[in-house]
């Protein structure tokens, strides 16, 4: 989209009194954006998108709250965040992104009970117009209507110091999706105190940093040794690359534990790795490489296979090698060189950190 179809789009998704007018805003942004993804510039394609799907989950949650007001539910009883986690936190999206949500929000005076269930009524209603955008839930249940997802502050606090002490493999995995979160509607200052909860002394511990470490290292680079790329090899994908997990996740999951060790707060991938040359964790070289590899893979996972699912926009992350040029497999070949340097790196820092 060029900029003045760019603003008219946002103005109709501001302009939206009705669910299924935001769903026919979703279905032309879809359209629009797959074809200038050969056209324009990765990250400006990207920043465009996610622009969207923000302005679109941020309407879905202002007409949610009209709804409960419609209701005779009032209006939030108090100050609170609603929370993006996973490619939304992010802020990398695809056209077909699931949802992965939480909110937080400020510990009331009083009627405690009351204020928990307006949020997750507040939050059935946001989850329910959210699909019906097109937006699937998430599988593992990491949603805002899911009251281990949905949480006073201190209830936040209670949650999270618990992960810390009992770092089982899913209390890691769940404290790495926090690590992500980024507020897309409501009270930034919220969010903020439950990052501030978040990046604590806790995270200097040597059992933390270790199953962080083991999580961060779980997916590897869909790269032979001796320099093949991994296809699969069986089923409906065979032939295909599976772009999410072997590609674009090792590189996501290296350079968060970096940014988690280092304290940066910034969600993005890109912006962390440049945060991180900043601060002088990264070297300026290192971080060029980093970023143009993550670039590319960026480019590939837009250009994932896109699939309907009962209405709804899905993608398995996988990219026949046939839509691959041989320029553009040279490039993925050294692109995932470098992702598995960055892993090797990765892992020497924070083992270092433990002798």
């Amino acid at each position: 989209m060029g900029d003045p179809a760019r603003s008219q789009h946002f103005k109709k998704i501001g302009a939206a009194d009705r669910v299924d007018g935001l769903r026919c805003l979703r279905d032309q942004m879809h359209e629009q954006m797959e074809a200038l993804l050969p056209v324009r510039p990765v990250e400006q394609l990207n920043e465009q998108l996610n622009e969207t799907h923000d302005a679109l989950i941020t309407k879905a949650i202002m007409l949610s709250e009209a709804d409960m007001a419609r209701m005779g539910k009032g209006s939030p009883p108090v100050p609170y965040a609603y929370l993006l986690f996973g490619s939304g936190g992010r802020k990398e999206q695809t056209l077909s992104s699931d949802q992965d949500s939480g909110v937080v929000y400020r510990d009331p005076a009083e009627n405690g009970e009351e204020a928990k269930a307006y949020f997750l009524e507040l939050c059935q209603l946001i989850v329910s117009n959210l699909i019906a955008i097109g937006y699937p839930p998430c599988e593992g249940k990491v949603l805002s209507d899911n009251p281990d997802w949905c949480s006073s502050l201190s209830e936040w606090r209670e949650r999270l110091e618990g992960w810390f002490r009992e770092p089982a493999w899913e209390s890691v995995r769940y404290l790495l999706i926090i690590a992500d979160g980024r507020c897309v509607y409501g009270d930034e200052g919220v969010a903020e105190a439950l990052k501030d909860i978040y990046y604590s002394d806790m995270l200097n511990h040597p059992v933390i940093i270790r199953r962080m470490i083991e999580n961060t290292m779980r997916h590897k680079v869909l790269v032979g040794v001796f320099g093949q790329l991994l296809k699969e090899r069986y089923g409906e994908d065979a032939g295909s690359l599976d772009i999410k997990y072997g590609a674009y996740i090792p590189m996501v999951n290296s350079i968060r534990m970096m940014a988690i060790q280092a304290s940066v707060r910034g969600t993005s991938t890109l912006e962390r790795i440049r945060k991180l040359i900043d601060i002088g964790k990264l070297s300026p070289a290192d971080g060029e490489q980093y970023e143009q590899a993550f670039r590319f893979i960026l480019r590939l996972r837009l250009m994932t296979t896109e699939q309907m699912e009962d209405g709804l926009y899905a993608n398995n992350g996988k990219l026949h090698s046939s839509k691959l040029t041989k320029e553009m497999t040279d490039e993925l070949k050294s692109s995932l060189r470098i992702g598995k340097r960055l892993q090797r790196a990765v892992y020497r820092q924070a083992m270092g950190r433990l002798m």
